[in-house]
């Protein structure tokens, strides 16, 4: 019995606890990173929250990691866009004012909890609402698979933006601006580049690999960001974009996602551990979620006046539709020098974890769901940020779907045998179009999630049609548009796992290739073309 209720055995219970809730509502088809949270804030509620296991540092380590691999994948020219930083500073300014407003007047209406607060302090715990959050989007962007969208930059972008601002409000509250060593940021960063490029180049394809992003992340961007009075998580960031340019970055991206991962179940795992609420705290959180429209209603609206796509700007306004874990730091900062009480720290907890659960299930469904309001929103799109012109495919009889690695490959040998005029391929990362271009090779920058892209596309001579696409949703969909086309050609895609392929199969695929299954098939019709059109080296002749 002593072993009961012990940091050890409380470090089980938390394990076993966050597994068994992770589990469970990924079942339900959410996102498990919900049961985490909830897992959280049950173990709080039983007190079990004294265990051993330093879920501050892993947490950290989690967003870190995260911020770096996003980093990897940014295109830093799309920060000087006025959508994301004029866009981001009149969002904030505004979602000030409103919750700033909102609170005074629940306080002037009886509620507790909010009476005897000054606009000052009002206009503080705005400020820490104004906030998204940056882990929760992107890793709803990164599971979907649209980091590379244009709805996923916009998005990206302003939780940049507002990362910056978090930075001078932390260096204000604490009165520590950095020190003079931070002018000397980008000189250090340029001059260790190559270094840094050097190590990821040698580092083989193993644990050295994974080893590598972790020094790069963490020793020398968070480190050396924190010694000069910066915000660490930044330095991660940046540091990303610093290597972004190797050969090897998607491949080091993928050597830490497991990591990231496994580390993150920490991060919103230790939100619930929080605090202990009570109901008053629950009403008031239930209150800002309800209010939450408001802010996701501006965000829609600002990108709008700047030209941007409706369905792009409902996108992106999913993405940031929630409450941000900054706000928890703001509420910190703010109880430990008496601005704020010590109630708004557990407030924004419940709203922060109330908001995810509402918005994970909303962002899964976020195509569907603009579609069936897309009428309305379009009534608030710049006339002249849509794009009318039918899509033409020219003499294309091969339609390539996705432009990866394989979507590539598969490009190339359907050019080589048939030539460059009957092969078209269709991606949404606009940088990897770009690349694809600059070769030689005919390939559309255009989102195939996007039913305006299908009620523009004209398939033409189009016969067989190549789904390279990494998620099965997004392919699911995509056979679904063909078939609503009435498209009589034929359809093929790419799976990793054997229900999937069944899936695809049942959904109308003529053929599923599962890329894992299949590879030693592929390996050996490439030997066999190699050696003499398939003449076994062994047959007599």
């Amino acid at each position: 019995m002593e072993f009961l209720f012990t940091p050890v055995f409380i470090n089980i219970i938390w394990v076993g606890a966050a597994f068994i809730f992770g589990f469970v509502v990924r079942q339900v088809g959410l996102p498990p990173m919900i049961g985490f949270l909830l897992a959280g804030f049950s173990l709080n509620c039983m007190g079990l929250t004294e265990g051993s296991l330093a879920l501050d540092s892993i947490a950290d380590m989690g967003v870190m990691l995260l911020l770096f691999t996003v980093g990897l994948k940014l295109d830093i020219r799309g920060l000087a866009k006025p959508e994301i930083w004029a866009g981001t500073t009149v969002h904030c300014l505004l979602s000030v004012l409103f919750f700033g407003l909102v609170i005074m007047g629940a306080g002037t209406l009886g509620c507790s909890m909010l009476a005897g607060l000054d606009m000052a302090q009002a206009a503080l715990a705005g400020f820490a609402l104004s906030f998204s959050s940056t882990i929760f989007a992107i890793k709803i962007l990164e599971d979907k698979g649209e980091l590379s969208s244009a709805h996923a930059n916009l998005a990206i972008g302003v939780l940049i933006m507002q990362d910056i601002i978090a930075v001078v409000f932390i260096t204000l509250s604490k009165g520590q601006f950095p020190s003079l060593w931070a002018l000397g940021l980008p000189v250090f960063l340029l001059a260790v580049r190559p270094m840094l490029m050097f190590f990821i180049d040698r580092a083989g394809h193993g644990e050295m690999l994974t080893l590598a992003g972790f020094f790069t992340a963490i020793v020398v961007g968070a480190t050396t960001f924190h010694l000069v009075g910066m915000k660490a998580d930044l330095g991660a960031l940046i540091l990303g974009v610093l290597v972004s340019s190797h050969p090897r970055a998607s491949e080091l991206a993928k050597a830490l996602y497991s990591f990231k991962d496994m580390f993150l179940v920490g991060f919103f795992f230790q939100i619930g551990l929080v605090a202990l609420p009570h109901w008053t705290h629950l009403f008031v959180a239930l209150g800002l979620v309800v209010v939450l429209v408001v802010k996701s209603g501006l965000f829609f609206f600002i990108f709008t006046r700047f030209r941007v796509r409706a369905r792009t700007s409902f996108l992106a306004t999913l993405s940031l539709s929630n409450y941000s874990e900054f706000g928890l730091i703001v509420a910190s900062i703010a109880g430990s020098k008496g601005w704020l009480g010590s109630d708004w720290l557990l407030i924004i907890a419940l709203a922060l974890t109330i908001s995810f659960i509402i918005a994970s299930p909303l962002n899964l469904q976020a195509g569907s769901l603009y579609d069936s309001i897309a009428p309305m929103l379009r009534r608030f799109e710049n006339v002249r940020s849509r794009e009318r012109a039918g899509i033409h495919l020219g003499e294309a009889c091969f339609l390539v779907l996705g432009m990866g690695r394989i979507g590539t490959v598969a490009y190339d040998s359907m050019r080589e045998k048939y030539g460059d005029d009957r092969v078209m391929g269709i991606d949404q990362d606009a940088k990897l179009v770009e690349r694809l271009r600059e070769s030689g090779r005919q390939v559309i920058h255009a989102d195939v999630s996007d039913q305006e892209f299908w009620r523009r596309v004209r398939l033409g001579n189009v016969k067989l049609v190549m789904l390279a696409i990494p998620t099965l949703s997004t392919s699911l969909f995509v056979i679904k548009q063909l078939k609503a086309l009435s498209y009589s050609g034929k359809i093929t895609a790419i799976a990793e796992f054997d229900d999937e392929a069944q899936i695809l199969s049942e959904a109308g695929a003529d053929s599923v290739y599962n890329v894992l299954a299949e590879a030693g098939a592929g390996y050996a019709f490439h030997i066999c073309q190699t050696l003499n059109e398939g003449q076994c080296p062994c047959e007599r002749v």
